[in-house]
């Protein structure tokens, strides 16, 4: 960048991390499904959006809480997701409760 401070993303890595290779995980398709529409869900998620409440439906991908943790102990996990925060940060509080992913 020219003339411009550097804008990141990603914070450094904490010691703990330093040196591990970043694994990159997005939520929406690869960890969970999630739907607007009453299904067999793992997990019924309320969300407020513009004042009124919408229960999210969410289908866990098998294993998906014990994987975050095994992939925890050897990269630095990232999580993505280009949904909104109201809805990713409940969500991944339930899903990654050893905070693998802060």
């Amino acid at each position: 960048l020219q003339n411009t401070s550097a804008y990141y993303l990603l914070r450094p890595q904490t010691k703990a991390l330093k040196g591990r290779k970043t694994l990159i995980l997005d939520v929406d398709e690869t960890l969970v499904h999630s739907s607007f529409q009453p299904c067999d869900a793992d997990i019924e998620l309320p969300i407020d959006i513009e004042g009124r409440t919408c229960n999210i439906f969410i289908k866990v991908r098998p294993d998906c809480c014990e994987f975050l943790d095994e992939v925890g102990k050897y990269f630095e996990v990232v999580i993505f997701t280009a949904s909104l925060s109201k809805y990713a940060i409940p969500l991944m509080d339930i899903l990654d409760q050893n905070k693998v992913a802060p």
